[in-house]
């Protein structure tokens, strides 16, 4: 439930002027949460919100003087962070989907959490570890290994998949049909022995050591990163865990999605997207939520039709940037082709675009560093 919309209801109905005063930086000691000060005078209603984004409380000496305030109506169940926009961004922001170059990844297809183990250590296991068990192929299923820092390219392929195995990832999970072999059924009492039943994942479900599995995702996309989400399409055809998303694409965007949306989300806008959309957790992290993750704007299936021989063109150049952690090159090269050539969007817009997302990322970078300065 968003309460925070009752809140601003409220503050608009009572008071005849409101102004917000929001920080960069973690300002206050031993305070771990951001903190909003809240400045409201007269009688209501107020027809809008004025907020200031400081840097620090040095910054409110001028909160009189030189504050430049922002505008800002929120929608009913809307976010702040629009706020924090200046107001040819946000224009330039939503134009895009109101003249159909982009739309909801919802759009595209269903986004959904992978499967939940109740204990990785137990059922997630390495390619020396199952042939020490004895475990036979039937009894295991290939896994995108737990975590996402294999994930860094436009693809997951099966060799990528298959180096993992070869290095030691856990790429295996233990799935034994209704009759499992002499060496799984060792296995289950050792699990037993351990009380991996015992958890609550493993208790609820019988036999506990099924799995319930989802079904294998066209795309595999990270909820939980630093710099962005990543989508990445699953050439290996693996199965994932619940560190990741998967995204099952409609049946008649799957063949050019499967190809080309991964490379087509490398846009400044996609990016602004997921700091709008997505939510600032401890250290910086930048997480997306199921409906969130839905709601993420990307490039719309006639942008990337209309572009898709210009987007083949450069595929191999941005993977190889990708891999190299040259993200913002690989995206002004998405940018050109998809931004300015193909949407004709402006210089001015695409700078716009391109300067919030950098406002919304040093904002969420800078405050993580403030909560590990605090200890957390």
């Amino acid at each position: 439930m968003n309460y925070a919309a009752s809140v601003r209801r409220f503050l608009l109905e009572r008071f005849g002027r409101v102004r917000l005063v929001m920080f960069e930086e973690l300002v206050f000691p031993g305070v771990l949460e951001e903190v909003v000060l809240l400045l409201a005078e007269g009688q209501g209603p107020a027809p809008t919100f004025e907020v200031y984004q400081a840097r620090s409380l040095e910054d409110l000496e001028q909160i009189e003087k030189a504050a430049v305030w922002t505008w800002f109506t929120p929608e009913r169940d809307g976010k702040w962070t629009p706020a924090l926009l200046s107001s040819g961004a946000l224009d330039a922001y939503r134009a895009l989907e109101e003249v159909g170059g982009f739309e909801q990844l919802l759009e595209w297809g269903d986004t959904y959490l992978g499967s939940v183990t109740g204990n990785n250590r137990f059922f997630t296991l390495t390619a020396d570890e199952a042939r020490a068990l004895n475990l036979t192929k039937k009894e295991l299923r290939a896994i995108s290994p737990p975590g996402s820092r294999h994930l860094r390219g436009l693809t997951f392929s099966e060799q990528a998949w298959e180096q993992q195995a070869a290095d030691g990832a856990a790429a295996y999970l233990f799935y034994p049909d209704d009759y499992p072999s002499a060496a799984a059924r060792d296995y289950i009492k050792a699990g037993e022995k351990d009380n991996v039943h015992k958890a609550y994942k493993c208790r609820v479900r019988s036999p506990w050591w099924r799995v319930p599995v989802v079904k294998v995702p066209d795309l595999l996309l990270t909820y939980m990163d630093h710099e962005r989400p990543r989508l990445v399409t699953n050439d290996a055809k693996v199965l994932h865990l619940n560190s990741l998303y998967g995204v099952l694409l409609r049946a008649d965007r799957r063949e050019l999605g499967r190809e080309l949306l991964p490379l087509a989300v490398l846009n400044s806008a996609t990016l602004l997207g997921a700091e709008m959309v997505g939510r600032a957790y401890g250290g910086g992290l930048l997480k997306l939520e199921p409906k969130e993750a839905d709601k993420l704007l990307v490039p719309s299936l006639d942008t990337i039709e209309a572009s898709a021989d210009e987007l083949r063109k450069v595929r191999a150049q941005v993977g190889r940037l990708l891999r190299q952690g040259k993200l913002m090159e690989a995206v002004a090269i998405v940018d050109r082709i998809l931004l300015s050539s193909s949407l004709s969007v402006s210089y001015a817009s695409l700078k716009a675009i391109r300067d919030a997302r950098e406002v919304l990322f040093q904002r969420r970078s800078t405050r993580g560093k403030g909560q590990c300065a605090n200890g957390r």
